[in-house]
């Protein structure tokens, strides 16, 4: 059965099956990789007629843009413009493997600041606030292309980026700062910061607002509660990525999941990561993330899968799907039987601060996925640990209850485990 791409709002399909019918029918002469990769699955742009039809084209995998570029220095045979059509190159963060360039022509750039401008309106950004701004400002996409598009707001923005937190802190007591803006990783670390560091309660900042994205947590509800209560302030969250848009979800406060926000820039699909079919949208589903480029000039991807996984949360009033990113597929463990996210381990070791500071790593004795059991973590206990031994079984039995795997924890103190300003390892090799 045909499933039409459910992220696209009613007024913009038109529009957007249009755009897309254009950029397919030119894709194969502007793009060596997309004229070899159609014509290996026997599929012609012709086969496009309504947005359900994209289904019949074939998967872009990560590891074929990395083959591409390497074939076909710098940008790759799928780059779809010449270097000197490109203002600006990005990279993904290289988390599964070697980063990858990513170009940006001044059209492609607009797009991108349309559709964050967008994204952080939805998730409460206004002129009015003054943004300490605590993403890397070098080749992450989480910086300068969200600088540009906070400008556009009218927000005014203080350029911190990381390794600066000693700037973080003199901003927020000098300029009136009312948000933050950074992973959820940087969060945390900065309120640690503040209280280890300065003696402080990062509350007496005075922030209101915290936007995260950039990896997985904003959304895990354990970690969620222990930012705003850290910070005092509301925590909302977006998703991106590297090799589309900066950011294409944001979340409304209140709302409980984020909502598209990419316009008719991008086609959104949602799939089972097993089989590789498109399913609907639906409340309580868990399904990946894949995207299209309708309108991109340099790195046009046609269904690209991003290996994020969501889970469907709910509708907002005017029916749009709102998600919730619970991890990613290539991250994801496997202890008999039982897919086990990290971020899901770490929700669980969270949820019990002030027992525990939070900090959690998983020990991995080989590359995953499959891990023989018990999974082997390590987690700091707290301030109020209590009784160590008690700690321990309660986390252990906790995992084994919520998680379904048999796990062995090894408590550690409090700053054993290595924090990050960008985004958190929660797993490690260990023999």
């Amino acid at each position: 059965m045909a499933v039409t791409p459910p992220f696209v709002a009613a007024d913009d399909v038109d529009a957007v099956t249009a755009a897309l019918r254009r950029q397919l029918a030119g894709l194969p002469a502007r793009s060596p990789f997309y004229a070899d990769l159609f014509a290996e699955h026997g599929i012609s742009p012709d086969a496009f007629e309504s947005l359900a039809d994209i289904a019949k084209f074939p998967f872009t995998e990560k590891q074929m843009l990395r083959e591409s570029q390497a074939a076909a220095p710098p940008l790759g045979r799928h780059a779809g413009v010449d270097m000197t059509e490109v203002i600006r190159v990005h990279a993904s963060t290289g988390t599964t493997g070697t980063p990858s360039w990513v170009g940006v022509t001044r059209r492609d750039a607009q797009a991108w600041t349309e559709m964050v401008a967008r994204a952080f309106r939805t998730m409460g950004a206004t002129r009015e606030d003054v943004v300490v701004h605590g993403s890397g400002l070098t080749l992450f996409v989480g910086g300068l292309p969200i600088r540009d598009a906070l400008e556009e707001i009218g927000t005014t923005v203080v350029p911190i980026g990381t390794g600066a937190s000693e700037k973080a802190v003199l901003a927020m007591q000098t300029l009136g700062v009312t948000a933050l803006h950074s992973t959820p990783s940087y969060a945390r670390y900065l309120a640690e910061y503040i209280r280890q560091k300065l003696g402080r309660d990062p509350r007496e900042f005075g922030l209101r607002k915290v936007f995260v994205g950039g990896e997985p947590g904003g959304g895990e509800p354990a970690f969620r509660e222990h930012l705003q209560s850290e910070w005092g302030a509301q925590v909302t969250e977006g998703l991106g990525n590297a090799d589309m848009a900066p950011v294409l979800f944001g979340e409304a406060p209140g709302s409980g999941g984020m909502r598209f926000t990419g316009g008719r820039h991008v086609l959104v699909e949602l799939i089972s990561p097993e089989s590789g079919e498109p399913i609907e949208a639906e409340p309580g589903v868990t399904g990946e993330l894949v995207y299209t480029s309708v309108d991109r000039e340099c790195c046009p991807l046609v269904r690209f899968r991003t290996r994020d996984l969501v889970t469907v949360t709910g509708r907002a009033a005017d029916g749009a799907p709102l998600i919730r990113c619970i991890g990613r597929t290539d991250d994801m463990l496997i202890v008999l039987g039982v897919n086990v996210f990290p971020s899901a381990v770490r929700d669980v070791v969270q949820a019990l601060y002030p027992r525990t500071s939070g900090a959690v790593q998983i020990l991995l004795p080989s590359k995953g996925p499959r891990v023989e059991p018990p999974l082997r973590l390590e987690a700091e206990w707290g301030e109020q640990p209590g009784d160590h031994e008690e700690l321990r079984y309660t986390i252990e039995s906790t995992i084994r209850a919520r998680l379904s795997v048999p796990a062995s924890v090894t408590l550690v103190p409090p700053g054993s485990i290595e924090r990050s300003e960008m985004k958190s390892r929660l797993t490690r090799l260990a023999v």
